[in-house]
């Protein structure tokens, strides 16, 4: 399996090598007092291999990459020999030339220096004499060294995504792994350069996403300063990206890795779609297998990094203001917008993924709980937020064997920075709603903080002890009793307004075995049903209860 397209061997991008800067660094070649006369401004060029020629032709004997050093001895009293020297190692893609200065050429030879550069070859001149078999030794060992290091990570690397996959691990785990190894930020994207999944500490993370839609399209060709990427695709089809951002370790690894990394996503992917495998978060739109199976797969991704992102504005994990780049990197528009919170209770959540996606609205949606799938829309200010939330919810209400879907929504936030609290509210929303079956049945398609009164005041203080204690006492008799079917019979009773022909068509039973159930509920409590208060005071303690133990 590959990613990238094949090379040859001179042009493998993975192959460890030096910079011209680097070999001209090292103690050794120091000793010899080396000169850049000519092409300064090209010394970061790769040394693949170090070569001593001196005969004029010297390009026929070299494959690309090559530092070649000389002394000249063949070369001196004939500049046209000298010229063409220097224009044949440029036809070779030599990486540098290196000339030691002594007896053939006691100063550095004008028309070489002249011909390098005009072809941008670096020309060095070495003015104390130095055996050129020490550098070729120095050089080569390193490269061997580097050869041998990167090998060793790629085949490491290999074996533990490998390993990984082989265990089930989730998407997330294999990039972790790769983060870890690399020492930096590990960012997937789609073809449209959207951020799909990241890795690695969350600060640097978060700055390399702060401008993430400038500087993703100069990541394939920023090689110096440790960007690193690799495509990603499977059967003629590239569907992504993968990328170390800010490498810092030898170019040859970083090659190594990236390709190494995106293999295993590209494996993870398979398996995915081909159903014996399952990629972290809760599954994509669409069928299942083949192409459309791979399809799903990466869907799941785009919904596990909105997840990531919304739980981490719900839990007030991160600052608002922090995530923001993350927001716009996931492709959420995010620039003079009003943003709508809402929190919707199904148990699907590609379902309303599919219906942003039909009605045309920018927003990102992911489950936050077994049944409650946040969703926060980007909006233009001239945008009506609760025409749309209405139309939402509507045609949400409309997909098969979803009428009782319930949208819980807060006001439209037009600061970024409210939107934790809005997602919050809708949350809170959403619970009170789910407290009671019966009250959710006749509520609205979009339910708000004053639709659920006196449930989302109680819900608030749930976890305040005086209100448990409160709670305990009020329905000491029923909680404690060994009919536990009556609590059910005073819930829906309560809910109905204390309509009793309502709860015994809701439990099915006749009036005369609801009267006396209601009597033994009554008697066990030691209230009066009929009092305003005391069925008041039961009902509240009865929300309290129930908000408890949601």
């Amino acid at each position: 399996m590959t990613t990238t397209t094949p090379q040859t061997p001179a042009q493998q991008p993975w192959e460890p090598a030096l910079s011209v800067r680097q070999v001209l660094g090292l103690e050794r070649v120091q000793a010899g007092q080396p000169e850049v006369v000519a092409g300064a401004h090209r010394l970061d060029r790769p040394v693949r291999w170090v070569h001593v020629a001196e005969a004029a032709d010297v390009g026929v004997m070299l494959s690309g990459g090559e530092m070649v050093l000389t002394t000249g001895v063949l070369l001196a009293g004939d500049e046209d020999r000298q010229s063409e020297y220097v224009r044949s190692l440029d036809r070779a893609e030599a990486a540098a030339v290196v000339l030691g200065l002594g007896r053939a050429f006691p100063t550095p030879p004008d028309v070489m220096r002249r011909a390098a550069e005009r072809c941008g070859l670096p020309m060095v001149v070495l003015h104390r004499p130095f055996p050129f078999a020490e550098l070729t030794e120095e050089v080569q060992s390193r490269l061997l060294r580097r050869k041998f290091a990167a090998v060793s990570l790629s085949e490491a690397v290999r074996t533990e995504l490998t390993g990984l996959i082989t265990a089930g691990a989730p998407v997330q785990r294999l990039l972790d792994e790769v983060a870890r190894h690399a020492g930096c930020p590990v960012v997937v994207t789609n073809l449209a350069h959207r951020v799909l999944a990241t890795a690695g500490e969350r600060a640097a993370v978060d700055d390399v996403l702060r401008d993430w839609e400038r500087i993703a399209r100069q990541a394939g060709a920023a090689s110096a300063d440790g960007w690193v990427r690799a495509e990603l695709g499977c059967r003629g089809e590239r569907w992504g990206r993968l990328v170390l951002c800010g490498f810092r370790g030898e170019r040859a690894a970083g090659r190594l890795l990236a390709d190494r990394a995106a293999e295993a996503l590209v494996l993870h992917r398979m398996l995915a779609g081909d159903g014996t495998h399952t990629a972290q978060g809760t599954g994509g739109t669409g069928g299942s297998g083949g192409t459309g199976g791979f399809r799903d797969s990466w869907d799941s991704w785009e919904e596990q990094s909105a997840r990531v992102l919304l739980t981490d504005l719900v839990t007030g994990a991160v600052p608002a203001r922090q995530l923001l780049p993350r927001a716009r990197a996931a492709g959420l528009p995010v620039n003079r917008r009003v943003f709508v919170p809402l929190v919707v209770r199904e148990r699907d959540p590609a379902r309303p993924v599919r219906v942003l996606r039909r009605l045309g609205l920018p927003g990102i949606a992911a489950r936050l709980a077994d049944d409650h799938v946040a969703v926060l829309l980007s909006l233009a200010p001239d945008q009506d937020a609760r025409a749309l939330t209405a139309h939402f919810a509507t045609r949400l209400r409309a997909e098969p064997d979803n009428s009782h879907a319930v949208v819980a929504a807060a006001d439209a936030r037009a600061d970024w920075t409210d939107v934790p609290a809005g997602l919050r509210e809708a949350q809170h929303v959403a619970d009170a709603v789910a407290d009671s079956a019966t009250a959710a049945l006749d509520l609205r398609p979009v339910v708000r903080l004053r639709d659920i009164h006196l449930r989302g005041l109680v819900r608030l203080l749930r976890d305040d002890p005086h209100v448990q204690s409160f709670a305990e006492r009020e329905l000491d008799g029923l909680l404690r009793g060994p009919d536990q079917d009556l609590l059910p019979v005073l819930r829906t009773y309560l809910a109905t307004g204390r309509n009793k022909s309502r709860t015994a068509q809701l439990h099915h039973v006749s009036r005369p075995a609801l009267y006396r159930r209601l009597e033994a509920i009554q008697g066990r409590l030691g209230v009066d049903l009929d009092d305003f208060e005391q069925a008041a005071s039961v009902h509240i303690a009865l929300l309290a209860h129930d908000a408890q133990q949601g």
